[in-house]
């Protein structure tokens, strides 16, 4: 099957922008780039430290937003995902995504997950398992939308106290709220509660769930990690350098503190690990594969992540490879 007739109509390729590995000019540089090349939309991490020192970097992403909302027009731009649990105050954050919501006219996308002890350690708070992390999620997110509501407001909630809190500039539309899932409870959740998923697997189990828990037909993102270099040797090389994460278990990821704790892990991954999960190199095939795969299990948004410094080789690649097809297949008729 040619990647042209695997591309449905509602299908939309975007990109992520990543906060480790470039820093705040940089990725308002990608953002305004991949706008010019036709990409619709983009997603943003949000971090305090980059998950090892290679990458190097780790900008405030709400000013990178502000930034980016007045160097783009069109480009729908979104957080994946932002940890609205103990780092930053559930009251800041509606505060944070109401006023880019309004610098962006109505293109923000607020993407929200249960993050990482890596990001919500620094400022001394005890780091909650798994269960708990979800229970404030599910507070924190109707928080902000009480927030949201306009006018003075309080809340005493379980976690999280307001007093007399009032977001004046509010956004209007309100930005959808994504929520990030990774297994059945977070699934679960985010039909309960989101407005649309996230996901960085395309888990078909996972959509479902997501779908019978509320979520219907509301829209699901997922996410792609490539490595587009001239050559396949020199991709698996810089993926294996900048990103060996990849062949890091899910649940190590969220409970490991220290960037230095991440490279000791990492030193345990073979490149070979990494090829499993990173597409690699400029034969477009296997790029398209791994958007398959992603619209088979019924994700109609995916964003791509470029792993390394080589950003604007990767976005004319998609560009000129990619993009093309999708824009063709969206003009057929029916």
């Amino acid at each position: 099957m040619t990647f042209m007739a695997a591309i449905p109509r509602a299908f939309e390729v975007g990109i992520s922008l990543s906060s480790e590995e470039q820093g705040p000019a940089a990725l308002v540089r990608v953002a305004h780039r991949a706008e010019e090349l036709g990409f619709g939309f983009a997603m943003i991490s949000d971090h305090f430290h980059p998950w090892i020192d290679q990458q190097g970097q780790s900008p405030f992403v709400w000013s990178v937003l502000g930034a980016i909302a007045q160097a783009t027009e069109r480009l729908r731009i979104g957080t994946a995902v932002t940890c609205p649990l103990i780092r930053i105050h559930p009251v800041v954050l509606a505060q944070a995504a109401a006023t880019t919501s309004v610098l962006m006219e109505g293109r923000f996308l607020f993407g929200v997950g249960t993050g990482e002890n890596l990001n919500e350690h620094v400022v001394g708070a005890r780091w909650p398992p798994i269960d708990v992390r979800l229970e404030m999620l599910e507070e924190a997110v109707a928080l902000i939308r009480h927030l949201w509501q306009g006018g003075l407001r309080s809340w005493r909630g379980r976690h999280y106290t307001v007093e007399d809190a009032r977001v004046y500039t509010l956004p209007e539309p309100v930005p959808p709220i994504l929520v990030a899932a990774g297994g059945r409870k977070s699934a679960e959740l985010a039909g309960r509660i989101g407005d649309g998923l996230i996901a960085v697997e395309p888990d078909q189990e996972l959509a479902q769930t997501f779908s019978g828990a509320g979520g219907g037909r509301k829209p699901r993102y997922g996410q792609v990690a490539a490595c587009w270099a001239p050559d396949r040797d020199r991709a698996l090389e810089t993926a294996h350098r900048w990103w060996p994460l990849a062949g890091v278990p899910g649940p190590l990821r969220s409970e490991l503190r220290l960037p230095s704790q991440f490279e000791a892990a990492c030193r345990l991954v073979r490149p070979e690990e990494v090829a499993r999960k990173i597409v690699l190199g400029p034969d477009p095939e296997p790029h398209a594969k791994a958007l398959q795969e992603f619209q088979g299990a019924g994700y109609e948004h995916v964003f791509v992540h470029q792993v390394g410094p080589d950003q604007e080789g990767f976005l004319e690649f998609y560009a000129k490879e990619v993009l093309p097809a999708v824009n063709a297949t969206q003009r057929k008729p029916g």
